[in-house]
């Protein structure tokens, strides 16, 4: 299975080193992808790589087997040429002590993932130095809205920022600010909001919330901010416009769930 982890812009947080990798399998004429946010513990023949979550799964079927050899071929080009470098270790699941129970403490916070859109279609056209320095740009805007609302970045996932905000209201003026402040640097973001409990162990964080906001972003459009029924409800009468979108199936995630678009 070739692997690949995302180099050049690397972003410190709570955890650490985080980057992304991604990883593609075919058999016969199915492809199986999988991606998202790792830790990098050492150096070269030494270093050891962690998912900080599980990863995210897809699964194409591309009808033969020469499409899916086409597909794949492609698709490791472009990791290729879009600065990741092979892995040749496996990726190992996040790493338990063994009192690890006995440390978990549990929270409650709003959740926001924000996700740049066509971000791979973006570093293609502009190039590696180019996209580097819009990514600096990127990250910059968006620490500076969290910081001004009082927002806790968790982790960056390559292009990707998970955060956690005390009050649904603020993870809300947070999200538009930064929809806002991107648009200057000519990026359209995707930005999703759940409300949830989670448990925190030292500088690591876990919980079903933290994927479900994930799951609420791929589900937005460009430029959209969306947010779970669990984040409305929680807001007051007429403080903020929401439209519904209905209800959703969010990949892995039981039940399925009322969606709100936050109007302007």
């Amino acid at each position: 299975m070739p692997k690949f982890l995302r180099i050049g812009v690397h972003q410190s947080n709570v955890s650490g080193y985080t980057s992304k990798a991604w990883c593609i399998r075919r058999v016969g004429s199915t492809v199986f992808l999988k991606w998202g946010a790792v830790e990098v513990q050492g150096a070269g023949v030494g270093r050891k790589v962690y998912w900080t979550f599980p990863p995210q799964e897809k699964t194409v079927r591309c009808r033969t087997v020469q499409r899916a050899q086409d597909y794949t071929k492609a698709a490791v080009a472009r990791r290729r040429s879009h600065r990741y470098e092979p892995l040749s270790g496996n990726i190992a699941n996040r790493r338990r002590t063994a009192n690890r129970a006995s440390e978990l403490k549990q929270a409650l916070a709003t959740i926001l993932f924000v996700d740049i859109v066509r971000s791979t279609e973006k570093a293609a056209r502009l190039g590696d130095s180019r996209w580097a320095t819009v990514m600096n740009h990127y990250y910059a805007a968006v620490r500076r809205e969290l910081k001004a609302l009082r927002g806790k970045e968790v982790v960056t996932t390559g292009d990707g920022v998970l955060a956690t905000f005390g009050a649904p209201a603020a993870g809300i003026r947070c999200a538009t600010a930064i929809v806002e402040a991107v648009r200057t640097l000519g990026l359209e973001i995707r930005v999703g909001l759940h409300a949830g409990e989670y448990k925190v162990s030292g500088a690591e964080v876990i919980g079903l919330a933290f994927h479900i906001g994930a799951r609420v972003a791929a589900k937005a459009r460009a430029g959209e901010v969306l947010v779970s029924s669990a984040v409305k409800d929680l807001m007051p009468e007429s403080a903020v416009r929401f439209k519904d979108r209905g209800a959703h199936q969010l990949k892995g995630v039981p039940e399925r769930w009322r969606l709100y678009r936050v109007e302007p």
